[in-house]
């Protein structure tokens, strides 16, 4: 018998399977939330000491180019997220269900897809790059550099991709310390290789911006590299040994199960990149000083966002897993307490960094920049909403672990258009500039009354029908 099947009639799960269905619903929720955050820390951090070394190695002019690279990047990333999160979704009902086959069937189609996404979409960014910069109406003195950031980036973008399915099908799996173990070593070396790249130290010749981007696709692939290996080690549920690596190549099923949820749930990640990308844009009409006060005030969002991305990741796989177990009767107690703690812990975070905000800037932007003044201004209008998007997130997150992904999606559609870019064409007549910056809190008021809505009026939870899974192939 297998070791699968002694786990399934024993009551446990094989090593690295954490249930989440069982137990205190707001000690498992916090204690699963913990790895993830650090791992979130660790991740915005390495970001953070990368956009340090640009700003004070290479200028404001710099770190404006990276802020525009960086967008394009994070577009591109919504169309793979989307395909990751769908396996995610199954991964983690079919642990719930205790069917480990199935969920390593999930997880092998979701690795294998989201690969062969990465590179055709690397191949195609890279010589498109230049088309996106000007369309995003990059400034010229920035827009070679940011040029050249952004082709490392597309060309490394599979390490990317598949550590950040490995990362969330772990997750699924109820297992968010093997990715906290990978971030650490990917921090560490992002951190040590940038300003080795960027300024070519010893016999390494000097690259620039683009050594600080490739500093960070090596520090990924490492990260990705030693998380396959401990996967390995431990055995832990997900592995694919022997002939279950044909898992990689998805059938006619799986991939349509891929597909049919992932695109929606990518399309709600590439609205949200795609009216990033516009508002990059009209910020950029605002000058070079207001792109680079947006860049640094990106890196200081991200540490707001952390909260939030932890617990919402951990209402989800709880959500997903109790799915999978028929456990319908915790999902209701698990997303409000996912609520009340983002609104605490969200809300506590944006209160310091407002109090903080003028030495965080300097940090970003050097001491003295005619940008810091413009970022104080910015952060105190948009500061709150993170408190409101963090709500929608673990709001978006139940509905998504059912399978619910169109009404999100229409959500999302509508709070990012019509409410935050259709706020800044109605009132830029009467504020200027200004509007860009309103826009922000207009679609988070928009996003979080639509969603509570959704998710309280709405017939998603009829949508978690598990998919039929072909026949297991026997593992060697």
């Amino acid at each position: 018998m297998s070791n699968d099947k002694l786990a399934e009639e024993s009551g446990r799960g094989p090593a690295g399977h954490k249930d989440l269905t069982q137990g205190p619903i707001l000690r498992t929720l916090l204690t699963f939330s913990i790895p993830t955050l650090f791992s979130n820390v660790l991740q915005t951090f390495g970001g953070t000491i990368n956009t340090i070394w640009v700003g004070q190695l290479l200028g404001d002019k710099a770190l404006a180019a990276t802020a525009n690279a960086n967008m394009v990047m994070f577009l591109v990333f919504s169309f793979v997220f989307g395909f990751g999160m769908a396996a995610t979704v199954k991964v983690g009902q079919h642990f719930g269900a205790r069917d480990f086959d199935a969920a390593r069937r999930v997880f092998g189609a979701g690795t294998g897809f989201c690969a062969l996404i990465a590179l055709v979409g690397g191949w195609i960014g890279y010589f498109s790059g230049d088309a996106l910069l000007r369309a995003l109406s990059t400034p010229a003195a920035i827009h070679q550099p940011a040029l050249e950031y952004l082709d490392i980036i597309f060309l490394t973008m599979p390490f990317g991709t598949v550590s950040m399915m490995v990362s969330m099908s772990l997750r699924g799996a109820g297992d968010a310390k093997t990715p906290l173990y990978a971030m650490i070593l990917a921090t560490l070396i992002g951190i040590a290789l940038n300003p080795v790249l960027i300024l070519g130290l010893g016999p390494v010749p000097e690259l620039g911006i683009a050594g600080s981007a490739l500093a960070n696709a090596i520090a990924s692939l490492c990260g990705l590299l030693a998380m396959v290996a401990w996967i390995y080690w431990r055995d832990i549920p997900i592995r694919l040994k022997g002939r279950e690596l044909a898992y990689l190549f998805p059938s006619r099923d799986e991939l349509a199960y891929v597909v049919g949820k992932g695109l929606p749930m990518g399309g709600q990640m590439a609205v949200t990149s795609v009216a990033g990308v516009i508002m990059m844009g009209l910020v950029n009409r605002e000058g070079l000083m207001a792109t680079a006060a947006y860049g640094a005030l990106m890196q200081i969002w991200s540490y707001i966002q952390m909260p939030a991305f932890a617990i919402s990741t951990a209402v989800s796989a709880m959500v997903a897993q109790n799915v999978g177990a028929s456990r319908h009767d915790r999902v209701e107690p698990i997303t409000m307490a996912g609520v009340y703690a983002n609104i605490l812990l969200t809300g506590l975070l944006s209160a310091l960094l407002l109090l903080f905000d003028g030495p965080l800037l300097t940090l970003f932007l050097g001491h003295g920049s005619a940008a810091i003044p413009i970022a104080e201004h910015v952060q105190v209008i948009c500061t709150w909403t993170y408190i409101l998007v963090g709500i929608t997130m673990v709001l978006t997150g139940t509905m998504r672990s059912y399978g619910a992904v169109m009404l999100p999606l229409l959500v999302m559609v509508i709070s990012m258009y019509p409410a935050r870019i259709g706020f800044y064409y109605l009132t830029y007549p009467w504020l200027g500039g200004e509007a860009v910056w309103w826009a922000f809190p207009a679609g988070s008021v928009i996003s979080v009354i639509l969603t509570w809505l959704a998710y309280t009026r709405g017939g998603w939870r009829t949508k978690a029908q598990a998919p039929r899974m072909p026949e297991a192939i026997p593992a060697e």
